[in-house]
């Protein structure tokens, strides 16, 4: 017995070692890709800073369908009323301070992700894209609507932020929004590695898993899956400021069913219920997209198109699900 005891302990020292050298390992990945991107595009580090938020919007849908199994095609909500929640408290209410439109942005990312998770958590599988979809095209519609608030269809302009900590201006060329961007993303990922691997995050796998056990050990799956809509909500409003305060303008496009469409497709390429897989199918997407449409501008929907069917008929796991699968399996048989 004290010998079984001594191996479980053996077993989860050594998991828990891995684990940190998973995240030590991603970490590294983070910067060092993001000084590759500094150095070889130094003027387009305005787009790179894009790609910045949109690696937060993916992020926060891996929290609800990655998981937690929410289906939904209306993320782009949270992340569009982040960026307008930023954009508007600066251009309405003279708040310039880059941290602070940071934080309008995960308050108003975390509203809109309550709000959606009440009605998208009413109903279950095919009927929860129905409504994903209704809830990104009210959104849409009332940011157009609301125009004397939003700009509407020409843009909620007249943002402007302060040098971030008082020395760091915010310059045409992007080079400090695109540092600030890379900073929130390595907090952002440490922050949700921890909250994953919490007893929380155990509990949201186990909804996704099978709820009825869970609700039946005595826990609120509609509760924990809401709180984790919130906390989806506050990453993607993390995403939307960083948007409004690097470009200085919210358009309608942040809150199309076309980003969240976009969104599920880069979280599918990498692989779903992994953090790692969803920053790597970003990755993936933006740069296979942008490499074929420089090649082939008339034909690259259809390349992108075939890469899409290939990952999901041999790797259906993703591209880093399958690669990690296959990695962890080789360690498994030379241990």
């Amino acid at each position: 017995m004290t010998l079984a005891m001594n191996t479980n302990s053996t077993a989860a020292a050594s998991r828990r070692h891995r684990s940190l050298g998973r995240d030590l390992a991603g970490i590294a990945a983070i910067i060092v890709l993001a000084s590759i991107g500094y150095v070889l595009f130094p003027d387009n580090l305005a787009l790179l800073t894009r790609f910045i938020a949109i690696a937060l919007l993916v992020l926060s849908l891996d929290l609800v369908t990655g998981y937690c199994g929410i289906a939904t095609l209306g993320h782009a909500a949270l992340f569009g009323s982040g960026a307008y929640a930023a954009g508007i408290v600066s251009a309405h209410y003279g708040v310039t301070d880059p941290l602070l439109m940071t934080l309008a942005g995960i308050l108003g990312g975390a509203v809109a992700g309550l709000i959606c998770g009440a009605v998208i958590l009413r109903a279950h599988g095919l009927p929860q894209l129905v409504l994903s979809i209704a809830l990104i095209n009210l959104f849409h519609e009332l940011a157009n609507k609301a125009s004397s608030w939003t700009g509407g269809s020409d843009g909620l302009a007249g943002i402007s932020a302060d040098p971030l900590l008082g020395y760091f201006e915010f310059d045409l060329y992007g080079h400090t929004a695109y540092v600030f961007g890379v900073v929130l993303l390595l907090v952002v990922f440490m922050l949700l590695r921890l909250l994953v691997r919490s007893p929380f995050g155990m509990l949201c796998r186990g909804i996704k898993e099978d709820p009825l056990r869970i609700k039946a050990m005595g826990a609120s799956p509609k509760v924990a899956l809401m709180k984790m809509y919130v906390i989806s909500g506050a990453v993607a409003g993390v995403g939307g400021a960083l948007t409004a305060i690097s470009t200085q303008v919210v358009g309608l496009d942040s809150l199309s069913f076309t980003l969240s469409a976009e969104s599920l497709v880069m979280l599918v390429l990498g692989g779903t219920g992994s953090l790692f897989g969803a920053l790597s199918g970003t990755v993936i997407f933006i740069l296979f997209e942008d490499y074929v449409s420089a090649a082939n501008p008339f034909h690259w929907l259809t390349m992108v198109g075939a890469l899409l069917i290939l990952v999901v008929l041999f790797a259906p796991r993703g591209i880093y699900g399958t690669a990690a699968g296959l990695l962890s399996r080789r360690s498994e048989a030379v241990e």
